[in-house]
């Protein structure tokens, strides 16, 4: 018999064995739409609810990360994460060796397709792990494919927690900027006003602009909220590397240039036309909104208004004190708690 034979077998039997403990730990590719995604599986057993956390940026993946945040949640839930169609691993896997304009111009994202993605994954996960639903956990750029996918497919989902959500891109740029040269103009920064003055209002033409801005936004965030422990931004081992360094990097790139578009390249933003305030208010699952007090980007001067009229079955908001657009450990104990009080039961 052939040793490879051996090794199928093995790996069955692991796998097999892995299941009958309980405890579930997969990092691979899965094919969703038309090319091979990653998704990493983390939990102590199981039976327990399956949690599917859809990542900001758009590049901003967390499946990278050393297991500090959210170690203790496996506990209690299955962690899925997913390096979305553009982002880290699953960009690596799916772009070619050279990066350039031409590949920006023939493979642009679109909100739609990865809204496809994601209830595509959303599916294969209630079956795989033997779930008649999953809880959905939607950060930044990830609020806005979070709920898209529950608006358009509710019976995949117990609930819908937003965390620093969206409603209106264009509307958010707005007023991070006037906020931040509001701050600027009050402590005097030179710098920082001669900056936002030179690149002037939103929207801009360049992507780098709003690279410009964003890089602002999150200084005065820094200074004003408490800071998340430093072991969060630590790489696992596995992905400590120099091909998947460069992935992430270039899909943060890449993510980074469809979200906002550029006219010079010729590229799009695919979220210019969203706007939840329009076709965004009727949910047919419980939403929860946790938003940071700091927060300037997603401010809670626009989604709270956004949120007040929003029909659910049952629906929460909750602000929590020195949190900024960003996780630290106070936002995470309430992500925790508020996941934890929805009591669901597969």
């Amino acid at each position: 018999m052939k040793p490879k034979f051996y090794i199928l077998i093995y790996l069955w039997l692991s796998y097999i064995s892995l299941f009958s403990q309980g405890k579930i730990m997969e990092e691979r590719f899965l094919p969703i739409g038309d090319i091979d995604q990653w998704i990493t599986i983390n939990g102590d057993n199981i039976k327990n609810p399956v949690i599917l956390f859809i990542h900001g940026g758009p590049g901003s993946t967390l499946s990278h990360y050393k297991d500090d945040v959210f170690r203790d949640w496996t506990k209690k839930f299955t962690i899925v994460h997913w390096d979305q169609r553009g982002a880290g691993k699953t960009f690596g896997k799916n772009a070619p060796n050279e990066i350039n304009e031409e590949f920006y111009l023939n493979h642009p994202l679109e909100v739609e397709e990865m809204t496809k993605d994601g209830i595509e994954l959303s599916q294969y996960l209630t079956k795989y792990l033997n779930k008649r639903k999953i809880i959905i956990v939607g950060t930044s750029w990830g609020s806005i494919l979070a709920t898209k996918m529950v608006l358009k497919q509710p019976e995949l989902f117990h609930a819908y927690v937003g965390h620093a959500q969206f409603v209106n891109f264009k509307d958010n740029i707005a007023y991070a900027y006037t906020k931040v040269l509001e701050m600027a103009l009050k402590n005097e920064e030179q710098q920082t006003i001669e900056k936002l003055e030179s690149i002037g209002n939103p929207p801009y033409d360049r992507a780098q602009s709003y690279g410009q801005l964003l890089r602002v936004i999150k200084k005065y965030e820094i200074e004003t909220a408490t800071k998340a422990p430093a072991t969060w931004g630590k790489i696992a081992q596995s992905y400590d590397n120099n091909k998947d360094s460069k992935d992430r990097y270039n899909g943060d790139d890449y993510s980074f240039l469809n979200l906002v578009g550029d006219k010079l390249i010729g590229v799009s933003s695919m979220v210019s036309a969203i706007d939840f305030r329009e076709n965004g208010f009727i949910f047919q699952l419980p939403i929860i909104i946790i938003q940071g007090e700091k927060d300037i980007l997603t401010p809670k001067e626009l989604n709270k208004p956004y949120f007040e009229k929003i029909r659910a079955p049952r629906k929460e908001y909750y602000i929590v004190q020195n949190a900024a657009h960003g996780f630290n450990q106070t936002m995470i104990n309430k992500l925790y708690d508020v996941i934890i009080n929805l009591r669901v039961q597969d």
